[in-house]
């Protein structure tokens, strides 16, 4: 008997990408998933990705508490890409303290940051060594 997992085309590095968008429409993130992250994002209802920088599965939310409750889980039709409908708890799902990771616009040749820091990333993370 087949999983729904086997239905995702992973990549060669066991990965798939993934686009989390609130349940207005806004994308906030994008992100990674393994098999083991999304199924665990399936069972528990909050996202879990996998962090290639850290090379392990990531909570969002887990340091933070911004963490991503998921609404709907949907794969485009390819089946090479999933999409998150979340509730962003806390309104940040940026590191940078943003609403969102797509927080820089293009005007004229140069990259601006359009939206405003929520909350200073110091206090966010205070283990952080940068």
């Amino acid at each position: 008997m087949s999983s729904w997992l086997d239905a995702i085309k992973w990549g060669a590095d066991g990965l798939v990408p993934v686009i989390a968008q609130e349940v207005d429409g806004r994308v906030v993130m994008f992100a990674f998933m393994s098999r083991e992250s999304l199924a665990l994002t399936a069972e528990k209802g909050e996202a879990v990705y996998f962090s290639r920088s850290r090379n392990r599965l990531w909570h969002k939310g887990e340091e933070s508490g911004h963490v991503q409750r998921v609404k709907a889980i949907r794969t485009d039709c390819d089946k090479d890409v999933v999409l998150l409908t979340i509730e962003q708890v806390g309104g940040i799902a940026c590191h940078t303290g943003r609403h969102s990771c797509f927080y820089n616009e293009l005007n004229g040749d140069e990259w601006q940051a359009v939206e405003p820091v929520l909350k200073d990333p110091k206090a966010i993370y205070p283990k952080a060594t940068n």
